[in-house]
């Protein structure tokens, strides 16, 4: 009974679902069946149903519909399954493009690729050297412009700034700084020439570039070794020179860090396996990829400067380009060395008390110049200098005359080695004259150390035209001689000038004419060097007033001044009759010998050296004698000439000496604190006639 009962109910549902199937089946017939319906009645219900609802509601069957409706080729509805025919989908249209921005997107694709390959070669070929350039337009132009805008009584108001010609030179001191200091190299050297010139250059430009003098970072020891390597055929520093840094029993060693670094090269100290201590001095690596792309950037510059200012600067950038490239050339500088090494000995007043050391030419090349090493202290450090020695009776400083200095203790340097091979403190100190508790000095007098430096430098201007132009104290160390004076030590002979007789024989005469105020003869030698402005470059020349002139170019720029003008309005108007005043002394480009730009460094240096020290020597006295001496000592004139000039030299001396009332009243004032020196007055009345030029001259480049 359960049985039946089960399969009447499986009975049941086989016929519920059998009955829905029908069901299904039939609406999809009738469904069919609507499809197939003729067209004019497609076309009628069509009609109808688009027929506006207040006319016709739609029916619900066909609001269910009409979203599927579909306007084929021929007119009939969607059909499942199949796709749209292409006559149905209406005319094709081109696909959009982006011509503009793809081609100014490959136009940016290839001037990146163009800049960035320009970019790698100048980086790896030219070492910056185009970039280098490029920056120096941009701020060159920027100075420019700026002076040309604002140089004036008023200058525009700017943010930030109080509208002065002060202001504006500071600014524009800051950007030429920041250019220099991040250029380097030549750049350096470039600002250093500009930091002595205060004659021509706002006070602004000498406080801010007088910090050029600075120590110049070093290059890195791969570096180092690069060039060692290329200059001397693929040789290691340790197959040139002969040294190890291990410690090697029998060799020499060398330190890896430079003892000193310039703007050009820097400085390793080394004891070779003979015994010797040599100074060895590499050129950085970038210095010979960036010299070109710097001297021409220089001659761009001041070819736009010469035009833009209307001042005669460019005829003097071709022999300032060629002093610069040689002083690049260390077999220029050892050529140098030698020369001046050689005059100190042929010449008894300088024998035995200057010292030129040797250069050992086998351990040389065009960008490594090895030297004697020198034990000994630099110029500016006067405190060593005076105090009192303690290094023994009888006995000298470390070296002098040449001598070989007294061996360190190599045991202890190669164990130093062995335990720590990248150790750098190897050069033994050698300081026992300080004393046991580093008080001591060398004991020397600054006026027998003055006397020496001004005796070298006349002889090399009057004697032998054969100049060093890098005098600064830097350059020049001190040494005390067993006898208790001074050996001045001479070193970096890269930037020398050199004097045809015919201009040296000249330039003595014009010195000795200042001494005597000889108007006439001043007159006739500026002519012929086209020079106008006598009384300007005479004062110039003697780095003080010149007194014995008419004065006439300085009464002219007075003349022109207006009273009851404002201190900004009459110092521009100052500064623009210096300018004048430049062309005057630049008059006639073609004759004006273009030594004077380099024996005028050499002569501002010496005078500052001199300050420095507290003015210990008439040094325009000398430098007078050293003229007149030179006139009758020079073998290449006539005997007669030679004797009267002699006699003539003897009454030159004599009246030289009353020059010396002056100097030594401003000397015993001094001791009593009353005021400076002789230097110190006559630049403090140079200060006071460079103002009525609309100069301010800074002669304290060396403080510090």
């Amino acid at each position: 009974m359960l049985r039946q009962r089960i399969a009447g109910g499986r009975l049941g549902q086989l016929a519920l679902q059998s009955s829905a199937s029908s069901r299904l089946l039939t609406s999809s017939i009738r469904l069919c069946r609507h499809e197939q319906t003729p067209r004019s009645l497609q076309a009628s219900s069509s009609a109808a149903a688009t027929a506006p609802l207040s006319r016709r509601p739609l029916s619900t069957t066909a609001r269910l519909q009409a979203p599927t409706q579909n306007t084929g080729s021929t007119g009939g509805r969607f059909k499942p399954l199949h796709p749209p025919s292409p006559s149905s989908l209406g005319a094709p249209q081109a696909a959009r493009t982006y011509t503009r921005s793809r081609k100014w997107g490959r136009r940016l694709l290839i001037l990146s690729a163009l800049f960035g390959t320009v970019y790698l070669i100048d980086d790896k070929l030219y070492a910056a050297g185009i970039q280098r350039s490029l920056r120096t337009f941009g701020t060159g132009l920027l100075v420019a412009a700026d002076y040309k805008l604002n140089f004036r009584p008023h200058p525009l108001p700017i943010i930030g700034s109080s509208g002065t010609i002060e202001d504006l030179h500071m600014r524009n001191a800051e950007k030429l700084f920041q250019l220099l200091r991040h250029n380097g190299g030549l750049y350096l050297k470039i600002g250093q020439a500009i930091a002595m010139q205060s004659a021509v250059l706002p006070p602004e430009f000498q406080k801010m570039f007088a910090r050029m003098f600075d120590d110049a970072p070093q290059d890195s020891w791969e570096a180092v070794e690069k060039v060692i390597r290329d200059d001397f055929g693929g040789k290691s520093v340790e197959e040139v020179f002969g040294v190890s840094f291990a410690g090697t029993e029998g060799k020499g060693v060398m330190e890896r860090t430079a003892r000193a670094s310039a703007s050009v090269a820097q400085v390793h100290w080394a004891r070779l396996g003979d015994g010797r201590e040599v100074a060895i001095k590499i050129q950085k690596p970038e210095i010979e990829k960036q010299i070109g792309w710097d001297l021409w950037a220089f001659k761009v510059v001041a070819k736009v400067y010469t035009y833009w200012f209307d001042l005669p600067l460019y005829s003097l950038v071709p022999f300032i380009v060629e002093r610069l490239m040689l002083e690049t050339d260390f077999e220029n500088e050892a050529k140098n060395s030698e020369l001046m090494r050689q005059l100190v000995s042929d010449e008894p007043s300088l024998r035995g008390r200057v010292y030129v050391p040797p250069v050992y030419h086998e351990l040389s090349s065009k960008r490594v110049l090895t030297t004697e090493w020198i034990e000994g202290i630099r110029l500016w450090d006067k405190e060593s200098m005076t105090r009192p020695w303690l290094g023994g009776h009888g006995n000298g400083s470390a070296g002098v005359h040449g001598a070989q200095l007294d061996p360190p203790n190599v045991a202890a340097i190669r164990r130093e080695l062995h335990e720590n091979p990248n150790s750098q403190a190897l050069k033994p100190e050698r300081d026992e004259w300080k004393g046991p508790r580093g008080k001591g000095g060398l004991g020397l007098s600054p006026k027998e150390v003055m006397t020496t430096m001004i005796d070298l430098f006349s002889a090399q201007i009057f004697k032998w035209g054969v100049v060093h132009c890098d005098p600064h104290p830097g350059n020049i160390f001190i040494r005390r001689l067993p006898n208790g004076l001074p050996e001045l030590v001479l070193i970096d002979h890269g930037l020398y000038v050199y004097m045809s007789d015919k201009f040296r024989h000249e330039y003595g005469v014009f010195w000795k004419s200042l001494m005597t105020f000889d108007n006439k003869k001043i007159g006739e030698i500026t002519r012929e060097w086209g020079i106008k402005g006598a009384d300007l470059f005479a004062s110039a020349t003697l780095m003080r007033p010149y007194e014995g002139g008419d004065k006439e170019f300085q009464k002219t720029m007075l003349s022109h001044m207006e009273s009851g003008k404002t201190a900004s309005e009459r110092s521009y108007e100052m500064q623009q009759k210096m300018k004048a005043g430049i062309r005057e002394i630049l008059d006639d480009e073609e004759k004006w010998p273009k030594e004077l730009i380099f024996i005028g460094r050499n002569m501002r240096i010496v005078q500052g050296n001199n300050q420095f020290l507290g003015s210990p020597v008439n040094r325009v006295k000398m430098m007078g004698e050293w003229a007149s001496r030179s006139l009758f000592e020079d073998k290449n004139l006539p005997l007669r000439e030679r004797l009267i000039n002699y006699y003539r030299h003897t009454l030159f001396r004599i009246v030289l000496t009353l020059t010396d009332v002056a100097f030594y009243f401003y000397k015993i004032r001094q001791w009593f604190g009353q005021g400076g020196g002789m230097e110190d007055e006559l630049e403090a009345r140079m200060k006071h006639v460079a103002k009525d030029f609309g100069v301010e001259l800074q002669h304290d480049l060396f403080e510090g």
